[in-house]
């Protein structure tokens, strides 16, 4: 390190490679770059949503060359960029090894949503987020690989709650300027603009590029000044407006995304479409097929080895449905262009293709037209065999062509700050000077890391207890933070002294994801007083963290928000139990860091696999969860809490009965003792063990570098 100034051409280069940095979204989920960006503007990094771009708009660019000739803040600057073109140059990657066809033809990934970060919210829930985890580590593992959504620029709705304790939704323009995405252009500069056939109108549409590492992923944007009002704001809003809107996005996005590829060169091996919103791809594909010479029915027989199906939900409502007069108006030209009756048309999304009353499926697209499905669970695989037999009447239920892969989560992109430097410093210990510098991507996915966390002597007890004492600091002082925001809507009479707001010596339980119903949000307090006597006892005091959204037509689900506010500010839960509005990835971020449980009680089998409960792992916090989804497989008897057995009343009334009962004999006889069995220093070394124990068994394995590996193994490399 020297303390020569930096040159003129020097302080440029480093401008020009964080401006670099910024514009790709691996920062996202590299500890250096951002406190880089923390650096340059500590309260525009905090009030901009954490956004790179957004952060250097803040700082001109006589500041940041000026800021640059500190020494250690250039030293650092040089190391990011150095570790970034380190990352993006890399050709020793595992997808170059164990699946290097698809560096030519890659996978082509369809995603109705996807969900990077709180940067750019373009996503509505889990769905989003798998996807955005999937392209994260298909980039961490080199794989030919880009995906295919929409750019809603207005987003998912932010969400403020009333006097009446009401969720309400409003939007916010995204501003294309200030994000990690850059415009699409074709060889002569201009913007490339594609085209589709929807209902009557040739819909014009724009494409964004999202930089995530190594892989590219491509936003269609309908806001042409080309186009009609009504088809300009296709692209406005996430799973906006009504059924004919939902219809002419899915068209968009299949359609649209197919011929954007060809307009880009991509020539994919598989065309994979996460849920059943991008079906449609599979109608254009045919439609290529046949515009070479070959019939419909060779035309789909070729597209089905072309593609594979992941569906997400075992919930009816999940699964889009078209009516006959909706398929007509939407996709009537392009039913032509395949030259198929109407009849033969709404045939490809039936069950029963003879049944001229049953309405379009897109999930029975998917599935017709596809090589290969797959659910997202074990569990979830075999409810999908059986929700799907009708269309197999020759197989019996096991041998329904679904599959299953579990779902995982991108490791290094869900850890907090202060976990990424707690786990850098482990690898770190006792690196031997000149050896090669590990890698904390790949240390932190190997099984061979987790199992020393069993090892006392890579960490102790008292580290452990330690760094969970700071991370609970840390969610209940941002929890005081955002609740004293929230605290200016609260009516009078309401306020709540937001300093003394929980305790961070209690068993903090946390739950946070979509207010979807099936997922039973207030089940616990259904044994309300029972509840109060624990959050009060002075020994062994329990408090409840919430966040969460409706979906905005969802009124039982915003009921549900509503009930637990008022108990928050209205019952003896007061100052135990809080709510926090507008939940994103950075709210998730804190929560399944700081709780100590993390608790999930779905209806079962509705949760097809759930994954907030995979983020809290790394973090040292426990699962509590219904053995439904990814936990049926994960939990082992030691590492976590299980509400009840791998079983579950088919009458909806008696499992709710019995899992609340459930929920607060685990909770009671389980959770609270072992929690609060501490030695003479304070330490609950049991309670610990049960950490280590989920570390060993469970991070290895439900993580998406595991999760992509599958994929690749069972189905991209099998392409023809």
């Amino acid at each position: 390190m020297t303390n020569q100034p930096l040159s003129s051409a020097e302080v440029t280069h480093l401008a020009a490679g964080l401006n670099r940095v910024a514009r790709n979204l691996w920062w996202t989920w590299n500890q250096g770059a951002q406190e880089v960006f923390l650096e340059l503007s500590p309260r525009g990094w905090q009030t901009l949503y954490h956004n790179a771009v957004a952060v250097l708009h803040e700082v001109s660019d006589s500041e940041l060359r000026a800021r640059l000739q500190d020494v250690d803040l250039s030293s650092k600057v040089r190391k990011v960029i150095t570790d970034f073109d380190a990352y993006i140059q890399d050709q020793g990657t595992w997808g170059r090894q164990h699946a290097p066809s698809l560096m030519a033809r890659p996978v082509a990934y369809f995603s109705a949503e996807f969900g990077f970060h709180e940067t750019l919210p373009i996503a509505a829930g889990g769905l989003g987020i798998l996807a955005g985890d999937h392209a994260k580590s298909a980039s961490d593992l080199g794989l030919g690989f880009v995906g295919v959504s929409l750019f809603y620029r207005e987003g998912y709705f932010q969400q403020a709650i009333n006097q009446d304790n009401w969720q309400t939704e409003f939007y916010s323009q995204l501003n294309p300027k200030n994000l990690p995405i850059e415009p699409v252009l074709d060889a002569k500069g201009e913007p490339l603009v594609c085209t589709v056939k929807i209902a009557s109108a040739q819909v014009m549409f724009q494409v964004w590029r999202v930089n995530v590492g190594r892989v590219p992923v491509l936003l269609i944007d309908a806001n042409r000044p080309e186009n009609e009002p009504m088809y300009r704001d296709l692209t406005q809003r996430v799973y906006g407006g009504d059924s004919t809107t939902r219809i002419m996005q899915e068209m968009l996005l299949g359609i649209g995304g197919v011929r954007l590829l060809r307009a880009l060169g991509y020539q994919p091996s598989t065309f994979h479409m996460n849920e059943g919103h991008a079906a449609f791809l599979t109608l254009e594909l045919a439609r290529e097929k046949m515009a070479e010479g070959k019939s419909f029915a060779d035309a789909i027989e070729a597209t089905k080895q072309e593609c594979i199906f992941t569906t997400h939900t075992p919930v009816e409502a999940g699964h889009d449905r078209f009516n006959n007069d909706l398929m007509t108006f939407a996709a009537g030209k392009f039913q032509h262009q395949l030259k198929l009756s109407q009849h033969e048309l709404m045939g490809l999304g039936r069950v029963n293709p003879e049944d001229r009353n049953e309405p379009f499926c897109m999930t029975v697209l998917a599935l017709k037209c596809s090589r290969a499905a797959n659910g997202v669970s074990e569990l979830h695989g075999a409810v999908s065999r059986q929700m799907w037999q009708c269309l197999y009447p020759d197989k019996k239920v096991e041998e329904v062509p679904i599959g299953h892969v579990t779902n995982g989560i991108h490791l290094t992109g869900w850890m907090k700050g202060t976990m990424r430097a707690f786990w850098w410093r482990k690898i770190n210990q006792g690196h031997t000077a000149g050896a090669p510098i590990p890698s904390l991507e790949r240390e932190i996915n190997s099984n061979e890391f987790w199992l020393r966390t069993a090892d006392t002597n890579f960490i102790t007890d008292e580290e452990l207890w330690a760094l969970r004492y700071k991370l609970r600091r840390e969610l209940i002082e941002f929890a005081r933070r955002r609740l004293l925001m929230q605290g200016q809507r609260l009516a009078h009479g309401d306020f709540i002294s937001y300093d003394q707001l929980l305790n961070p010596n209690a068993l903090t339980i946390g739950f946070a994801r979509r207010f979807a119903t099936y997922k039973r949000a207030p089940l616990i307090f259904q044994q309300l007083e029972k509840i109060v006597q624990l959050a009060k006892d002075r020994q062994q005091p329990v408090q409840f963290i919430f966040a969460g959204k409706a979906h905005p037509r969802d009124d039982e689900g915003k009921r549900f928000i509503q009930h637990i506010i008022h108990l928050s500010k209205h019952s003896d839960l007061k100052g135990n139990l809080v709510f926090i509005e507008n939940y994103d990835v950075h709210v998730a971020r804190q929560m399944v860091s700081g709780c100590d449980i993390w608790l999930n009680n779905p209806r079962r089998p509705l949760e097809a696999s759930g994954t907030s409960g995979m983020k809290a792992l790394c973090h040292g916090c426990l699962n509590m969860s219904i053995m439904d989804g990814w936990w049926r497989e994960g939990y082992d008897g030691t590492n976590g809490f299980s509400i009840g057995d791998d079983t579950h009343p088919l009458d909806v009334h008696e499992q709710d009965a019995r899992d609340s009962e459930n929920l607060y004999k685990v909770l009671t006889e389980e959770v609270i003792p072992c929690y609060y069995n501490r030695d003479a220093n304070g330490i609950p070394h049991h309670w610990i063990q049960k950490i280590r124990r989920a570390m060993v068994t469970l991070v290895p394995q439900f993580n998406t570098w595991r999760m992509v590996r599958e994929y690749t193994e069972k189905y991209y490399n099998t392409a023809k």
